[in-house]
């Protein structure tokens, strides 16, 4: 597979398939995508796995934080603006009513809609799970390096024929998942990342969010 084939292949897969990943892939996947660009060369970020065993006790110990205290935000990042406007609000809702309409909740049933969001806790069936974290120190150039880090990683895993979900669901938990891996307090949690084989019987994973052309976000100066 080409580049371009695995850039415009990449979704968010929501369905995984009960098959196994072995260490020896995750980090051949790992191996590769630390390539990545990365100013300055700084290579800031940290990469925390789970499967097997392991996975179960974080699933279970997240459970149990939900369980514990339903309502509980432990995000330190604000994942989205708290007055997002247009178009960015109306791109985030379209694609959120694209996600529930495949799955067959409407609007109206919000314990479904509440269920759906708590399978990112248990990685959408993927059998494993990946957590980035940065220190503390780190600015914003450091910020979108360890993006580039994480999409070269899922591309990287379509190549092997996987697949990925970035999930920064895993934000609202991060005192948990910071807890669970015994991070340093210069230690800060991003988000999570499930990866696995794709279910291609899934309606959901046939999801394919829309993007705007090129022409709506770029201006050339060309004399």
């Amino acid at each position: 597979m080409n580049v371009t084939d695995a850039i415009k292949t990449r979704i968010s897969t929501r369905a995984f398939l009960d098959k196994p990943v072995t260490k020896g892939q995750v980090r051949e996947i790992l191996d590769i995508a630390r390539w990545a660009p990365s100013g300055g060369n700084l290579q800031p970020w940290k990469v925390h796995v789970v499967m097997g065993a392991g996975r179960d006790r974080l699933i279970n110990t997240v459970k149990q934080a939900i369980a514990d205290n339903p309502l509980a935000d432990e995000s330190e990042l604000a994942i989205y603006p708290p007055k997002l406007q247009s178009p960015w609000r109306d791109r985030r809702l379209e694609v959120g009513e694209a996600m529930y309409a495949l799955l067959g909740i409407p609007r109206e049933d919000k314990p479904a809609r509440i269920q759906h969001l708590l399978r990112n806790y248990e990685f959408f069936g993927a059998p494993v799970g990946l957590f980035f974290s940065l220190d503390r120190q780190f600015d914003k150039g450091q910020w979108a390096h360890l993006g580039m880090f994480m999409d070269t990683i899922a591309l990287t895993a379509i190549d092997k024929g996987l697949a990925t979900c970035m999930q920064e669901a895993w934000a609202a938990r991060a005192r948990t998942v910071s807890g669970f891996f015994g991070f340093e307090e210069n230690e800060q949690l991003y988000c999570g990342m499930a990866l696995g084989y794709a279910d291609p019987a899934a309606k959901v994973n046939s999801l394919r969010s829309p993007r705007v052309s090129a022409d709506d976000f770029t201006t050339f100066i060309c004399e």
